[in-house]
């Protein structure tokens, strides 16, 4: 082999560096000898190079969305069961993970619903199918974001914190009634819903309905102005269901153990000694008392 096809080659890469093409850096000799074998034109060449490059930016993209999101591990549309919320229409939520129809016009989807009922799991899966579709999403529990934003306050930098939050064409904020009656905390957090109103979306879970949220905004002036807001472009699923957790751990209590006629008598003859044991210590107990 002739220097000259080096040289070529290492000027090429040096070239694809500077133009930020690491992908056709890579993969552009393979296809190059393919090209050659097979007789591709041109332009079907730069074709496939070009797609590869573009196909890899969006895998890279979504990778760096994903991380960013800090969406709960494990939670997705495919593990949530619909069945146990007859409520939710499962065609409603495939069309929200779409997000061009709400995203776009900064609307809200509110989760309401007692402990367990799949709120959170709902929300982290809606949130993760929109980054597989290219939004980016920030998953957090209320009052963790309340606090930083209350630092923020207090550095005289909370206007540059609500302008980073901007970059996130939705925030799911998980446990949202959980936040303490404090005035500090609900400013900022009444701050934050005005700050994205009709221009970035949030996706809300809350225990509570509308009517309780006093124990969140002290002043029922603010609770009505944020109410508003929140709901005036918004979706809102009522969850109204059994715990799912609950349900789980009833289910786990009711099949534990072995069943009684699979007892052997060596079993039933320890149970009867632990049991003269504790009769035993009961008694020496009550008369020593």
């Amino acid at each position: 082999m002739s220097a000259t096809p080096m040289i070529d080659a290492q000027r090429l890469s040096l070239m694809l560096n500077e133009l930020r093409l690491p992908t056709i850096k890579h993969i552009w000799g393979d296809f190059a000898a393919q090209a050659d074998k097979e007789g591709w034109p041109a332009s079907r060449f730069l074709a496939a190079l070009a797609e590869h490059e573009l196909a890899e930016r969006d895998r890279r993209r979504i990778e760096r969305h994903l991380a960013e999101a800090h969406l709960p591990a494990g939670k997705t549309l495919d593990c949530f069961a619909f069945d146990a919320v007859p409520m939710i229409s499962k065609a409603q939520v495939m069309a929200l993970c779409a997000g061009d129809g709400w995203l776009e016009q900064g609307a809200n989807l509110i989760l309401f619903g007692p402990p367990g009922g799949g709120k959170t799991h709902l929300a982290a899966a809606i949130g993760l199918a929109l980054v597989e579709r290219g939004w980016r999403v920030l998953f957090t529990r209320t009052s963790d974001l309340v606090q930083r934003l209350q630092v923020a306050r207090r550095e005289l930098a909370l206007e540059s914190a609500m302008t980073r939050l901007d970059k996130y064409h939705l925030l799911i904020l998980d446990d949202f009634a959980y936040v303490s009656r404090d005035q500090a905390e609900t400013s900022v957090l009444f701050e934050l819903i005005s700050a994205r109103y009709e221009r970035r979306s949030l996706l809300i879970t809350a225990n509570q309905p509308f009517g309780e949220w006093n124990r969140v905004f002290p002043d029922p002036a603010m609770t009505l102005a944020a109410v508003d807001r929140l709901v005036h472009h918004a979706t809102i699923f009522e969850m109204n269901v059994e715990s799912y957790r609950r349900r789980t751990a009833q289910a786990r209590r009711a099949g534990a153990g072995r069943p009684a006629a699979y007892t052997t008598p060596k079993v039933l003859e320890t149970i009867r000694d632990n049991q003269d044991e504790n009769d035993d210590l009961a008694s020496d107990n009550q008369n020593r008392h």
